[in-house]
């Protein structure tokens, strides 16, 4: 074996490595730097955090994640990137890595807009402040939050260069105040109808690119209401790309793209799913799946369009099986809420109203049920709902079972002015009653909510005074809030509790064509065709206010809609007891075992005296 002579080695390696540097040196003043595309850029550079990721460090791309990444670059040629996706599927996490090659690589100003200020607090402390943190290439170019020189607050970092805001989608001053470059909409179907009395939040956040010709904007959800849905709008002006995925049998390898109903399991054993090639028939397994994403490509549907569209549903999951999917799409079956939910969430797919029908009057009629005065023995807890009227007040009370399958116990009429004293003594002892309940006996009213909308001063006297026994006043608010709040609000005569009313119309509506299974609204023999026109008074329907569509409940014609509020005013009041912990399957269970062990009554009455104000 030749051995470099010792003495001669150090000398040389000297002399070679000043020369390289030298060179090195030169060149690098010389060339141009490297472009990277933003998906090597992302593995490269990227870390992700520990808070957002069950791996955390280096990032190592799926095939479906680095084309949508390089259309977010700043090179793409597009303005316009829009993702339809599942949840849990890497949205956010794509959207932290196009951040962050904007703050290394093009400083500028940034906005990040969510649906609500839990959202934008949890996006900027769980996932911006952990990538600021971890990413090497950002330390040290980022300002701490907590500085207030550098001018960094929880909703406003600043950089070299420009500032990352986050605000929420009903905040006209956050949505028009200053010139934005990259532009990110995060599950922009779950935005405000409007910012303030400002108009379409997404309008106004995009009218904040406009100085910029190297605008980059980014709008991502997975869809809602199909004609509602604002993912659906952006999407229209895509190239719509879908992924297509090979069939792994080697006499086979057809691409395609992955549909649900091409997923067949047993019944007995619906974790085993498996999907049934479209070409050669054959089963594929689950295990099989990550051999076809690697292989995967994105396919556009309207090739050179100006926006670039991705579309992709949990089918596509590597952290999702077949099998987990199908278990979760067997718990939809008679339950449209869940079902819509599926559709949106997993499938990526819109929620067709008009496809899903309205129950008729005399289907409703037709599965009336010979039930009372004693309360069925499933029923859980009580709520009531109340509507004021100029002469009267109206008055649901409805039983909740697991799975908040529902009867309505009674619908009362209590006539009176509701500005003398007179008609709120009579509601009172109406909502003091108790229903006899087969196994624990005497049960009372656990919640109940008052529509506030009339005689507002009294209401709000009448509920403050009944705290305790958790009666509420109620105000009806419409557009993407939830059934209830989490504080109540100073009205201008009281505190009123303001309601996402048209959350809860949708569940009744949708609960009113169950037949079945939990969910389903059950009514007694003894109410007749008024109340259940009552009930169908209402319908939902997509309109057009200065170019957008809306979802508004309007009025069928000469109907009054008494018993629909009250019905619609009791669900709030089951989650008003939610909120607290208190729901239909949590007191079903303690009944339950009162009654294995035969302490109820006795027991129950013991445990429902320490049902105190919540």
């Amino acid at each position: 074996m030749n051995v470099r002579p010792p003495s001669a080695v150090p000398v040389m390696n000297s002399v070679t490595t000043s020369a390289n540097s030298i060179l090195e040196a030169a060149a690098g003043a010389i060339l141009p730097p490297r472009r990277l595309s933003l998906s090597q850029w992302a593995e490269e550079h990227f870390r992700l955090s520990s808070e957002a990721s069950a791996q955390p460090g280096p990032v190592d791309l799926f095939a479906f994640q680095r084309e949508p990444l390089d259309a977010m670059g700043p090179h793409s040629g597009y303005e316009l990137v829009v993702l339809v996706w599942a949840s849990q599927l890497s949205k956010t996490s794509l959207t932290l890595m196009s951040l962050a090659h904007m703050i290394a690589e093009e400083p500028g100003p940034a906005l990040v807009v969510q649906p609500t200020l839990v959202m934008a607090e949890a996006f900027s402390k769980e996932r911006l402040a952990p990538m600021f943190r971890d990413v090497p290439i950002l330390r040290g170019k980022v300002a701490e939050s907590k500085s207030r020189d550098a001018g960094s607050t929880t909703f406003s970092r600043r950089f070299l260069g420009g500032q990352v805001s986050i605000t929420t989608s009903n905040s006209p001053a956050g949505l028009a105040s200053r010139p934005i470059r990259f532009l990110v909409l995060d599950e922009c179907d779950r935005f405000e109808s409007s910012a303030g009395s400002e108009g379409d939040p997404v309008d106004l956040a995009r009218a904040r690119t406009r100085s910029f010709w190297n605008r980059k904007i980014l709008m991502t959800s997975s869809p809602t209401i199909k004609g509602a849905s604002r993912i659906q709008t952006a999407w229209n002006e895509t190239d719509m790309r879908f992924f297509e995925i090979p069939c792994p049998h080697p006499a086979c390898g057809h691409y395609q793209v992955l549909r649900w109903p091409r997923v067949e399991y047993d019944d007995e054993r619906p974790g085993e799913a498996e999907y049934r090639c479209e070409r050669c028939e054959q089963l594929i397994p689950h295990h099989r799946k990550l051999w076809m994403l690697e292989r995967g490509r994105w396919v556009a549907s309207c090739p050179g369009a100006k926006a670039a569209g991705f579309h992709l549903s949990e089918l596509y999951s590597p952290w999702r099986s077949w099998g987990e999917l199908a278990i979760d799409w067997k718990k939809t079956f008679g339950n449209p809420e869940r079902l819509r939910a599926f559709l949106n969430t997993s499938l990526a797919e819109w929620w067709d109203d008009e496809a899903s029908g309205d129950v008729k009057e005399d289907e409703l009629l037709a599965r009336r049920e010979n039930y009372g005065p004693v309360l069925p023995e499933q029923v859980a807890l009580l709520t009531a709902g109340v509507d004021i009227q100029a002469d009267r007040a109206e008055c649901s009370v409805f039983g909740y079972c697991a799975g908040e399958e529902s009867f309505l116990i009674e619908h009362r009429v209590i006539p009176g002015d509701p500005t003398t004293p007179q008609l709120w003594a009579a509601l009172d002892s109406y909502l003091s009653q108790r229903w006899q309940h087969p196994i624990v006996g005497p049960m009372p009213i656990h919640a109940t909510c008052i529509d506030s909308g009339y005689a507002t001063g009294a209401v709000c006297r009448f509920a403050d005074e009944r705290r305790g026994r958790r009666v509420y006043a109620t105000k009806g608010a419409p557009g993407s809030r939830p059934p209830w709040p989490r504080r109540e609000s100073k009205a201008a005569k009281g505190r009123v509790w303001l309601l996402g009313v048209d959350s809860l119309r949708t569940t009744i509506a949708n609960r009113l064509k169950l037949t079945d299974g939990p969910g389903r609204i059950h009514l007694p023999t003894t109410v007749g065709p008024e109340y259940v026109s009552q009930l169908t008074s209402e319908y939902v329907q997509t309109t057009y206010r200065r170019g957008r569509p809306e979802r508004t409940w309007v009025r069928r014609k000469g109907r009054k809609a008494e018993a629909w509020d009250c019905a619609v005013y009791s669900l709030a009041a089951l989650h008003s007891l939610a909120a607290h912990g208190v729901t239909p399957d949590v007191e079903a269970a303690k009944i339950e075992a009162m009654r294995q062990t035969g302490a109820a009554p006795v027991a129950y009455q013991k445990y429902r005296s320490k049902f105190v104000s919540l």
